[in-house]
């Protein structure tokens, strides 16, 4: 008996060594795959690193190519295109007016009733719809039939206070935020589609030709008086409300920038110099890239797999539409790697834009003690059931670093801006007063990309020019200052008369 038990013993040992090594190699093997974590965060982080100085080298690699994008065609990777509104409005401008805003998923239609100088913006209303997925990549037919008839529609209900005088047509300002070749205020050509839309036929035609034809094809008759890029649209309504604005900035779905330029400095403007002697210019900014861009291995591939590879590399890294999904991928990389989810990578970790920019700001958001709102989306969009605290604040750490970069690269961006028409310094002692219009639902709700942009641009400038320019949320100035621009270019203004008076 006695050697039976001494066996057992034996064997009982045995078995409680293997249980410990096991549980020791689990964790070395645990411990060995966090260190791979952090090994991840801390390459990424060095990776999207923005210190002043990198920020001052894309501010003249801006300047330097709106240079080189003024003087030819093709000269640069930054469009600089005129937009032929050589007269921002000045507060005049009456009657009622409607506009039509495509910019991304989501499209406004709105119609706004203009009292003058006094009376300002009467009344305003409006109708948001999203475009379903399929009329992105679609016919250009059937996009812009959709549109037409939402805005038929919207016609349609049509108030007494929005009371058209017999006679008289409706009329439209257009705002199409996707880069085009602007042949006159009411016409121009499509170069190519951004924001996840491709569709093929719509490009190198007059867009405003599309929507004409789709808006007979319902039987809506309206005049479109202006063809206005959402920035350009922002610049109105900005200047329409405070005369110093000098720049609009759209940070949505995509990203872009607007500013008035002195018409002697656009040398490939070969028509008459306008009366004003200023052009506003539409960058199409979304398409800068530089050496000095901080880009990882994520903006790559995401790069490399998206619809227009090469292009807009600075909209990849800074705009709403891709922060969620750079995002993704990093932590893609973690749960195929060091095991971040567990043994199993979540599914849907590997759908790609699962991951949205809104629920990114959410999370980021979070100053719940245990991280709450982040353990809730990773369970809602992912559908891991749990997760560490630990897990979570290496998901905030990345939120940040993917915010901070895109905040201050916009702000080097303006920076740039600012210095190709001499706001950046003071002269004699004195400097002029800079408003920045700002725009896009990034920059409006995703508050610590808000506040990293100003602070950034602040830094920029130093504190004695920081304190003449100023950052403004121009909410929905793209929408009404369509409109606004199609009022100031009504058909049915008459050049002798006041412009107060010219408008029933």
């Amino acid at each position: 008996m006695g050697k039976v038990a001494v066996a057992t013993t034996v064997v009982c040992s045995v078995a409680v060594c293997a249980a410990a090594a096991l549980i020791v190699r689990r964790r070395m093997q645990s411990s060995g795959k966090w260190a791979r974590v952090i090994e991840i965060l801390k390459a990424f982080e060095e990776d999207c690193a923005t210190p002043i100085a990198k920020l001052r080298q894309v501010a003249d690699a801006m300047t330097v190519e709106m240079h080189a994008g003024l003087a030819s065609e093709g000269g640069s990777k930054l469009k600089m295109l005129i937009s032929y509104v050589d007269n921002l409005p000045s507060g005049d401008e009456t009657g009622f007016f409607y506009a039509l805003d495509l910019g991304g998923t989501n499209f406004r239609v709105m119609r706004v009733l203009l009292g003058g100088k006094q009376d300002r913006v009467v009344k305003r209303e409006f109708k948001e719809e999203s475009i379903p997925p399929h009329l992105m990549t679609g016919k250009s037919d059937e996009l812009f039939d959709f549109i037409a008839e939402v805005l038929a529609k919207f016609v349609a209900t049509e108030g007494e206070d929005f009371h058209l005088p017999p006679g008289k047509q409706r009329e439209l300002g257009f705002t199409f935020s996707f880069p085009v070749k602007q042949t006159s205020l009411s016409s121009g050509t499509l170069i190519n589609w951004t924001k996840g839309f491709s569709i093929e036929d719509t490009v190198g035609q007059d867009v405003v030709g599309e929507l004409v034809k789709a808006m007979e094809r319902v039987g809506l008759d309206m005049r479109v008086a202006a063809l206005v890029n959402d920035t350009i649209g922002t610049l109105a309504g900005g200047r329409y409300t405070n005369p110093d604005v000098v720049v609009a900035v759209i940070l949505g779905t995509g990203t872009n920038a607007a500013y008035v330029e002195r018409a002697h400095a656009i040398p490939k403007w070969h028509g008459l110099l306008p009366k004003s002697g200023e052009m506003v210019i539409n960058m199409e900014w979304g398409n800068f890239r530089s050496s000095h861009l901080p880009l990882t291995e994520y903006d790559h591939s995401l790069d490399f797999e998206s619809l227009n590879p090469g292009e807009q590399i600075l909209e990849k890294i800074i705009s709403g539409m891709y922060l969620g999904e750079i995002l993704r991928r990093v932590l893609l990389k973690m749960a195929e790697e060091a095991a971040f989810f567990g043994d199993v990578v979540p599914p849907k970790l590997r759908i790609p834009f699962i991951i949205r920019t809104p629920n990114m700001s959410a999370m980021h958001s979070d100053t719940s003690p245990d991280l709450k709102v982040v353990g809730n989306k990773l369970k809602d969009i992912l559908e891991v059931p749990t997760s560490s605290l630990k897990m979570r604040k290496v998901v905030i750490s990345l939120c940040n670093i993917i915010a901070s970069r895109g905040a201050r690269l916009s702000a080097a961006g303006i920076y740039g801006i600012l210095k190709k028409i001499g706001r950046d310094a003071s002269k004699d002692g004195e400097t002029q007063k800079s408003v920045i219009a700002m725009d896009g639902g990034l920059f409006e709700h995703y508050t610590q990309f808000s506040e990293a942009m100003k602070s950034s641009l602040k830094e920029l400038l130093g504190d004695e020019v920081a304190e003449s320019v100023e950052v403004i949320l121009s909410n929905d100035g793209s929408g009404v200052g369509a409109a606004l621009l199609a009022a100031s270019h009504s058909q049915y203004l008459e050049p002798e008369e006041d412009s107060e008076t010219s408008q029933s």
